[in-house]
């Protein structure tokens, strides 16, 4: 006689039945979870709320600001030739470089409180290369610098002199990049303001791009005249890796504009895309960087700071600490400018 445990089990009768109920078990988990994965309507209702596409598709090309567009439309061309992130990011951003009427970046920058024109960029691969330039005068194009020293140096960032000397035997023309409407700016400040940096949105428009080509490749770059009436020689993190932009290719990219010394006390892409990696959808995880930003500063903000983030997935997020900072998406056949959420 078998000895019986419970009610009117044997030993050898429980440990199959044990089995049994513990194999149903795991198969009706391994089921619900699947199931689970399968249908997602609460994460795509949450994209679709933050107006980011609720399915990726490559490939892409995203920017900061409203100006973004034109350089979303010179990186298409590349993108939808199947050409690389690389060249696409590189191409876009050097249309707003050469923009006079953009007065932010590149040619026809404000200048700083000296009356120097001097502009900052980065630009960073799929293999994770990377070149800068900081502080860097009399060129009008520093993001092809910054690629030149990324593919022809040993060294990442290359500043001031050196840089220009480095832009100049490379072939770069010297030009005068103050121009007369920046330098008519510049002389009425020097009247009415204060002699030391002065911080609002609109003197600190930086472009950062993000693209993704037809082989998931993800590319960035950053470009800027910097914050109007600084120091002179003052970098903020335009031009600074992990700060105002980030690539992972495993993972996704991210870029940054606003005010620049915050951005580089909190490494706000890198963060970004370490967000991404532990699972955060790319809107999710700006709004969790600039939360770290604003919570540093004691939970009051008033600068702007401004992210966009892609994931390897094609899905797009950005959001700003104030209100009225938007980017430019060209995504599945359309270059849409996106009002990005502000979190005060």
């Amino acid at each position: 006689m078998p000895t019986t445990i419970g009610i009117g089990f044997g030993i050898g009768e429980l440990k199959s039945y044990s089995m049994k109920t513990r194999r149903d078990f795991i198969s009706k988990m391994a089921l619900g979870t699947v199931a689970a994965g399968l249908s997602l309507p609460a994460c795509n209702e949450d994209k679709a709320a933050a107006n980011v596409p609720a399915e990726g598709q490559i490939p892409l090309a995203i920017s900061t600001w409203p100006f973004g567009t034109r350089a979303n439309e010179e990186a298409w061309k590349i993108l939808s030739e199947g050409g690389k992130a690389l060249d696409a990011v590189e191409q876009g951003v050097r249309v707003i470089e050469a923009d006079p009427s953009n007065q932010s970046v590149g040619y026809g920058g404000l200048p700083d409180r000296d009356g120097h024109v001097t502009l900052d960029a980065c630009i960073m691969d799929s293999t994770g290369n990377c070149g800068s330039v900081a502080a860097l005068e009399h060129i009008k194009h520093p993001i092809s610098v910054a690629r030149r020293v990324m593919e022809r140096t040993p060294h990442v960032i290359l500043v001031g002199e050196g840089a220009l000397d480095f832009a100049l035997t490379e072939g770069f023309p010297k030009e005068n990049l103050l121009t007369p409407e920046a330098k008519a700016r510049w002389e009425k400040w020097v009247k009415t303001a204060e002699y030391k940096p002065r911080v609002n949105a609109e003197l600190h428009d930086t472009i950062g791009m993000l693209a993704i080509d037809k082989d998931g490749n993800i590319s960035g770059a950053c470009t800027t005249s910097g914050m109007a009436f600084k120091m002179h020689g003052r970098v903020g993190d335009s031009p600074i890796i992990g700060a105002g932009l980030y690539v992972d290719n495993e993972v996704g990219g991210a870029a940054a504009t606003g005010l620049g010394e915050e951005v580089l006390k909190s490494l706000s892409t890198f963060l970004v895309v370490e967000l991404m990696r532990n699972g955060a959808t790319p809107q999710q995880a700006c709004e969790q960087a600039l939360d770290r930003i604003i919570k540093r500063n004691g939970g009051k903000a008033d600068f702007q700071v401004g992210l966009i983030a892609v994931n390897k997935a094609g899905v797009a997020g950005g959001a700003g600490i104030q209100a009225g900072f938007s980017y430019a998406l060209y995504q599945n056949g359309e270059n849409s400018v996106h009002k990005a959420k502000n979190l005060v």
